[in-house]
């Protein structure tokens, strides 16, 4: 095995299990189990090459980088559907999905190390415009709060930081709330890569239960409004381009915070969500695009449908995206859809040069 073979490995295999969870259904798993599995011997060979000390002139913070991805991933792929009862199955696949996110975080400082890995975690065409330091930027990357330096703590929150430039009027920010049972820490990963490409700052919070107080919301939403104050304080975020989405509860909790009166956020993306118990006639004027799947079984579309037609009906400028092959699971193509439509774009090289290189305060 080549050096330069032991990233596009433990890329294909990454690669593999994103599109895997992007089909995630119940009646899937076993297929996407199938398709996973193909990636364990070279996963296995790796390993044994490094765990042998072989590839010779790496420190041991890359080979410890390395070791750790290819174990994550190699239990993220053995233990994903290991189950005969469906429902044990979909959970055992959430579970393998928590184990793929460590590895990602093993993976992400050797950006700097792999071409292939630093492709991985950039959008097409962005890597001709961004650098790769060996070395962050202190207070850039992936940052956590006290709280969630314990992968498995609540009421916590983590932070991805764009390291290569600062904006000159203040980051954009996107507030990214988890699902059902998920965790800041883990659903952070699905806007890094639009996030160091295009440039804006991801705030992933993590529900203080197992999922969000969709029922009182204030409950999580004042320690949610005291966690964003602390990431303003600390970085210069402009607050006049906040965006708020959230997956499944996630979503559902961010249509509830935004309806029931917050005015930070100056639009609302839920994905795969349901409509809130909330007073609709505070949902004037609120801009919402809405992103749902057709195949969705734990919200079934046309809940959806006329979740819109009732919050139109109620004077918000919403908008309906419902994506065909999609169940009830994070659809990635949908960012840039999101993106674009609250105005951030998808034309890396001019959001390179609207950006500055600074120092200090970001």
């Amino acid at each position: 095995m080549k050096p330069e073979q032991m990233d596009q490995i433990l890329v294909a295999a990454s690669k593999a299990f994103d599109a895997g969870m992007r089909r995630l259904n119940p009646m899937a798993i076993a297929e996407i189990r199938t398709s996973l599995l193909i990636h364990l011997d070279p996963l296995r060979e790796a390993r044994r090459r490094l765990g042998d000390g072989g590839l010779n002139g790496w420190n041991q913070e890359v080979r410890t980088g390395l070791l750790r991805a290819c174990d994550f991933l190699q239990h993220a792929i053995r233990n994903f559907g290991d189950e005969e009862d469906l429902q044990a199955a979909y959970i055992s696949a959430l579970r393998s999905a928590r184990k793929h996110c460590r590895a990602l975080e093993a993976l992400y400082p050797l950006c700097g190390v792999f071409p292939e890995v630093n492709r991985y975690f950039l959008e097409p065409g962005a890597a001709d415009v961004l650098p790769v330091a060996m070395t962050l930027p202190e207070g850039t990357g992936l940052v956590h709060d006290d709280v969630s330096q314990n992968a498995h703590t609540r009421g916590g929150y983590s932070l991805y930081v764009p390291e290569a430039a600062t904006p000159k009027s203040g980051w954009p920010l996107v507030v990214a709330l988890h699902g059902g049972y998920s965790h800041g820490r883990d659903f952070i990963w699905t806007w890094i890569t639009e996030a160091r490409s295009r440039g804006f700052v991801v705030f992933a919070p993590t529900s203080q239960g197992m999922t969000w107080s969709i029922a009182d919301v204030d409950f999580d939403g004042e320690l949610l409004k005291c966690h964003l104050e602390q990431v303003c304080s600390r970085f210069h975020i402009d607050r006049s381009r906040m965006l708020l989405t959230g997956m499944s509860d996630g979503g559902t909790f961010a249509l509830a915070m935004g309806i029931a009166g917050n005015g930070a956020y100056p639009a609302i993306a839920p994905v795969c969500s349901a409509l809130p118990p909330v007073d609709l006639s505070r949902a004037k004027g609120k801009r919402i695009l809405w992103v749902h799947g057709a195949q969705d079984w734990i919200f079934p579309v046309g809940w959806t449908i006329q979740a819109c037609r009732e919050l139109l009906q109620a004077g918000a400028d919403i908008k309906l995206k419902v994506i065909d092959d999609l169940s009830h699971t994070y659809p990635r193509e949908a960012n840039d859809t999101i993106l674009k439509w609250f105005g951030i774009s998808g034309d890396r090289r001019q959001s390179a040069g609207e950006m500055t290189a600074g120092k200090g305060k970001i």
